[in-house]
């Protein structure tokens, strides 16, 4: 396992620099945003593709410096019910394929997205609940009309460039668990896995290592991102909570650097998990943490992670 860093929190330093402290850090890998939620700082898709002297310039700052890219990362909606902002979404997914194509990426970080509930809405309807019944016809349309026949169509591009797409299971869009998740698997299983962000699990109440296993073979890349769910809201209001991250005393759960949501011991289960499930690659931090600065959040994740991430393939049981 190598120890990587989702690159969206460095946005105010240039690339190369951004890559010299990435080095500084003891870091061995990048997530590179290239548009939609994550933006495209560090990585514009459509230039790079318009130019080979960009492009090689581009993997070139990286290899140098022996570095890795774990995953270009575009986060959006591409069957948003607004027509244009869809498009923009889809646009935005279809060049990270090509891009990493071009790289030799293995892997396109996204949602799945949140369609509306009919051919005529025009914001998404994240359904959750099966009554009053018309929900569930909701959620059916859903699938049979916009999910299932994007994704059949997004997984033979994403073939065609080699590239596995991994789903962030997310609140406010289709796939949002375990469940959800391998569900939309089933309409491309080799193309389509899952993006595994413990955070989005904990407050769910979702047992981790549960999830690890229930989606064995299917996670493809990984976040390391914390979230600590508050006792007394959570036992006040439950844990659905549409309240401001930045009001974090009110709220029944918020995101947390890596150690500050949960002990060690927690995330050396989680680590061990993803081994016996399969997955030995980049575990990416993600900084989220609105009570501390970027560059603090990122030094303690990386301070915490490194003594429990095995970095040497698992040994021969010579006592088995």
């Amino acid at each position: 396992m190598k120890l990587g860093v989702f690159t969206v929190l460095f946005g105010d330093k240039p690339f190369e620099e951004m890559l010299d402290y990435v080095v500084e850090l003891g870091l061995e890998a990048v997530e590179i945003g290239t548009g939609a939620y994550p933006g495209d700082t560090y990585c514009k898709p459509a230039a790079l593709l318009a130019s080979e002297k960009k492009l090689k310039a581009f993997r070139q700052a990286i290899s140098r410096r022996g570095l890795t890219i774990s995953a270009l990362s575009c986060h959006g909606n591409p069957i948003h019910p607004q027509k244009k902002r869809a498009g923009a979404d889809h646009d935005v997914f279809m060049d990270t394929l090509a891009l990493a194509k071009k790289l030799e990426v293995e892997t396109v970080v996204t949602f799945s997205g949140c369609p509306g509930g009919d051919a005529k809405s025009e914001q998404p309807h994240w359904i959750v609940s099966p009554w009053p019944p018309e929900f569930s016809t909701m959620l059916d349309w859903q699938w049979r009309e916009r999910v299932t026949p994007y994704w059949k169509q997004a997984a033979k591009a994403a073939k065609a460039a080699g590239v596995k797409v991994a789903i962030e299971m997310h609140p406010n869009f289709v796939a949002y668990n375990p469940e959800s998740m391998l569900r939309l698997r089933e309409i491309a299983p080799k193309t389509i896995g899952c993006n595994f962000d413990p955070s989005h699990m904990i407050w769910q109440q979702v047992d981790v290592t549960a999830a690890i296993r229930a989606l064995e073979g299917s996670i493809f890349h990984v976040h390391a991102k914390d979230c600590r769910v508050d006792t007394a809201n959570t036992m006040a209001n439950g844990v659905l909570d549409a309240k401001s991250y930045t009001r974090e005393v009110e709220r029944s759960w918020i995101f947390r650097t890596v150690g500050y949501g949960n002990d060690a011991l927690f995330w050396k289960d989680m680590i061990s998990s993803l081994r016996m499930a399969g997955y030995d690659r980049v575990i990416s931090i993600e900084h989220e943490d609105s009570l501390m600065s970027s560059d603090e959040g990122l030094r303690k994740a990386i301070a915490f992670l490194k003594p429990l991430l095995m970095a040497e393939p698992a040994g021969t049981a010579y006592w088995a």
